[in-house]
């Protein structure tokens, strides 16, 4: 199937819409400027029980062009397994606990992003600078060491303030073609052999990895803007993966101790999971007996249309998120189950402070309790109004990223009114008229469509409807 549009898209001024509908903010308070510029003169990078980690070999890969870079990993083999060195951006030494950066940084709750620009949770003085690993000397970082052993399943975690220097700023696709070339920087150079292991464990655990394809907005490379859709490559998923293992380090290290903030999922339930391997089978898959949802979605093969059908059904297995705040102290007790469903484990946010609030609050309460130190007394006080913020800013953000989409694609298709396109069903429509989904590989679009829909079929549809301010777009099914 193609994977990028090959119509431009001319309209950008679409995001500035969406900008004023939303009413994202245009830059920071005067008070919160002045608190980050005066934290970004002298960042710290030394002071007690700050280690000297500069030694390590540390690389950053993100996508192409940013700048606000909030890991940096080190993957090593050892006789027995391996060791991950995790470098976290420090941001509990350049924001003050109360402050106007703090303030400021709740109220954002994360960084919102649209295909033209970001709306940053930090000031770029600190997120994109001072406070962001990049690799220009030392800075100051909140290292994690986690050894596995030769299954890939970890033996020991420790966790630390740090100085460390990132050797490197690195994007996905580079790292991938050195893999694929066999030229894999030293510093990830046990990666490739890590990654697949971890995600097999993550399989093994029961980790609903959906794998659809993930539509963005990007330059067409003529001032204009288009649609592509893109699978993740090998080296995302496994660097995916290294977060994954710290956020579940970070979960286990505050269940232990009584207090922490939780990223949960419940399990789907029985019924749901009856649905959907009803659903799997329907659409020509096998379900095995006593595999898991995790084991059929790891088996469904790349480029199929039914494939495509039984990953878009498997989103109904992971709904309910949530987070949840427990401490044991003040009596609250974690909740009954502290699993995410789409991990496997218990799970929490800390591999990207510069990017979302929550990482800040659980990464100093992994340091206290590390250190067996009392939680610092603003983090405790913080904790219950912490679940609600983030529930409300990934809402938000959810919205915000489907807004842009939704006009990039009617925006697209503007002009194409009466056209056919071929289309995979996804899922029928329900009662009472109800549209089904569809997805157009060409220009890579979602979509609602009315008419006699197979889920899994690859159908002849018709475009009856593009509205570029409203975002909405209809198809009818004709074949």
């Amino acid at each position: 199937m193609p994977v990028s549009s090959t119509r431009p898209l001319r309209a950008s001024p679409l995001f500035a819409a969406v900008r004023a509908e939303f009413a994202l903010p245009v830059g920071f308070p005067a008070a919160v400027l002045a608190e980050a510029a005066a934290a970004a003169v002298h960042p710290p990078v030394d002071g007690p029980g700050r280690v000297d980690a500069t030694d390590l070999e540390l690389v950053t890969i993100d996508p192409p062009g940013s700048k606000d870079l909030d890991q940096a990993l080190g993957v090593v083999r050892r006789d027995h397994g391996f060791r991950v060195h995790y470098a976290i951006a420090d941001l509990g030494r350049v924001v003050v606990p109360g402050g106007a950066l703090d303030e400021e940084a709740r109220r954002r709750g994360q960084t919102i992003y649209l295909p033209d620009g970001s709306v940053p949770l930090h000031p770029p003085v600190l997120s994109e600078a001072a406070a962001s690993l990049l690799p220009d000397g030392p800075r100051a970082a909140v290292l994690w060491t986690i050894d596995l052993d030769d299954t890939a399943e970890p033996v020991s975690v420790d966790v630390r303030r740090a100085v460390v220097r990132s050797r490197a700023r690195l994007d996905y696709a580079g790292v991938q073609a050195d893999v694929d070339a066999g030229r894999v920087h030293p510093a990830v150079a046990a990666l490739p052999e890590l990654g697949p292991l971890r995600r097999a464990h993550a399989v093994r655990r029961g980790a609903v990895e959906l794998e659809l394809p993930e539509q963005e907005v990007v330059p067409d490379g003529a001032g204009g803007w288009t649609l592509r859709a893109r699978r993740r490559l090998d080296v995302e998923a496994w660097n995916a993966e290294i977060s994954l293992l710290t956020g579940m380090a970070a979960g286990r290290i505050m269940l232990d101790a009584g207090i922490g903030l939780l990223r949960t999922l419940p399990a789907p339930e029985p019924p749901a999971l009856e649905t959907f391997r009803r659903a799997t089978r329907e659409l020509g898959f096998a379900w095995a007996p006593g595999a898991s949802a995790a084991e059929v979605l790891a088996g469904l093969p790349a480029d199929d249309p039914a494939a495509l059908a039984v990953r878009r059904a498997a989103t109904t297995l992971l709904r309910g998120a949530g987070y949840a705040a427990f401490d044991r102290e003040a009596g609250v007790p974690p909740p009954d189950d502290a699993g995410h469903g789409g991990i496997g484990a218990p799970y929490a946010h800390v591999t990207a402070p510069l990017r979302r609030l929550a990482d800040r609050f659980c990464t100093e309460l992994c340091l206290a309790v590390t250190a067996g130190a009392e939680p610092p007394a603003w983090v405790r006080e913080a904790l219950p109004l912490l679940p609600d913020v983030m529930a409300e800013s990934d809402a938000f953000a959810a919205k915000v990223d489907r807004a842009c989409l939704d006009r990039a694609e009617a925006a697209l298709l503007a002009g194409c009114l009466g056209e056919e396109f071929e289309a995979v069903a996804l899922r029928p429509g329900g009662a009472e008229g109800e549209p089904g989904e569809i997805y157009v590989p060409d220009p890579p679009v979602l979509a609602r469509c009315t008419g006699a829909l197979t889920a899994g079929a690859v159908v002849r549809v018709r475009l009856v409807a593009a509205e570029a301010a409203t975002g909405r777009i209809e198809f009818v099914a004709v074949s």
